[in-house]
């Protein structure tokens, strides 16, 4: 049995040392105003150790970021981790999915709206900007808010003011904005999909979030970390970590967290075995066209494993797996979120 150990010397609960280098330790842990823990980020493999270099020199400073990375990689994490460490941190972090919202709802979600302004309305209603004033503002999915609405962005961000909608008095706001995409932002200004001079305002710095299979070296600090965070403390069966380490997690982290929930659920008390975890890294050899009664899968299951295969081939680029698959990238979108792979 693979005893769980507790994480070696290179973590601690400082994220950043003062002069924005990186902290030798490794290990981001966020906290709220209120104190609350969030998410850590366990940095073994240089992928990671250079993300974090890269977010200590960003930390304090206002500067607008842009984050590229897969679906799943952590990238409100690194989001709340840059908060934490900011002069903002005791500011309100306040995030958006830009993906999950129509071009309608997410322009009163993001600017607010007067009472009447539209059906519905029957209050007056702040936006995220006025919520997040002297704090930070992620806006997840960028790359997917509609054009009009970028505009209207770009001049929130230019003049330090919004408005309402159905209001014309402009409401003065003080906000960092932490961008996420895990498309090419620059494929979708040449696309005319995303405006060339909100790109330039928004990409004073860069970070680039590695992919799970690109940091082999943590993926068991990390299993361990969510297995105690689930309360399981008997460890993983002979073999399974190799499994877990071959696996390519096409979901990033977020599918790794629930893989260990999945686990921790079904072994209670038991050494995590691999027909605790989830079919894929349990029987991960079966093929697709397998003629043996044995081999044989549900269309449900078939079609789970086919489009997981895609998006890893991908690299992560829902919209390229769209477009392989022959299918609507909201489709898609809808299908992984189904399957708790969306983030």
């Amino acid at each position: 049995m693979e005893k769980p150990a507790p994480l070696p010397s290179y973590t601690c609960d400082t994220p950043f040392e003062s002069g924005g280098s990186l902290c030798k330790t490794c290990r981001l842990l966020t906290e709220t105003p209120q104190g609350r823990k969030c998410s850590r980020m366990v940095a073994q493999s240089d992928a990671m150790k250079s993300l974090l270099q890269r977010a200590a020199m960003v930390a304090d400073t206002d500067a607008s970021v842009v984050m590229r990375g897969e679906s799943g990689s952590g990238k409100e994490v690194v989001a709340r981790a840059l908060h934490a460490n900011s002069p903002r941190r005791a500011r309100p972090f306040v995030a958006v999915n830009c993906a999950a919202l129509p071009g309608e709802l997410l322009e009163s979600e993001l600017f607010g709206h007067a009472r009447g302004a539209f059906t519905g309305a029957q209050v007056a209603r702040k936006g995220l900007f006025e919520t997040a004033d002297t704090g930070t503002l992620f806006l997840d999915e960028v790359a997917e808010m509609p054009l009009p609405l970028q505009a209207k962005l770009l001049r929130a961000l230019q003049d330090g003011e919004i408005r309402r909608v159905g209001e014309s008095q402009p409401v003065h706001v003080d906000v960092r904005i932490i961008c996420a995409t895990h498309q090419h932002l620059l494929e979708c200004v040449r696309e005319k999909r995303f405006r060339e001079d909100l790109y330039f305002r928004l990409k004073v710095f860069t970070l680039a979030v590695p992919a799970l299979r690109d940091r082999q070296e943590d993926i068991p600090l990390l299993a361990r970390m969510f297995l105690a965070q689930e309360g399981h403390t008997a460890g993983f069966a002979p073999g399974v970590m190799a499994a877990i380490k071959k696996y390519a997690w096409p979901g990033n982290v977020r599918e790794l967290q629930n893989a260990m929930k999945h686990g921790a659920v079904l072994a209670r008390e038991e050494p995590i075995g691999l027909a605790h975890l989830p079919e894929e890294l349990s029987q991960p050899s079966v093929p697709l066209h397998a003629e043996s009664s044995g081999g044989l899968m549900t269309l449900e299951e078939a079609e789970r494993q086919h489009v997981l295969r895609v998006v890893a081939a991908c690299h992560g680029q829902q919209a390229d797996a769209a477009r392989v698959l022959g299918i609507g990238r909201t489709t898609l979108w809808r299908k992984l979120r189904g399957w708790g792979l969306d983030g």
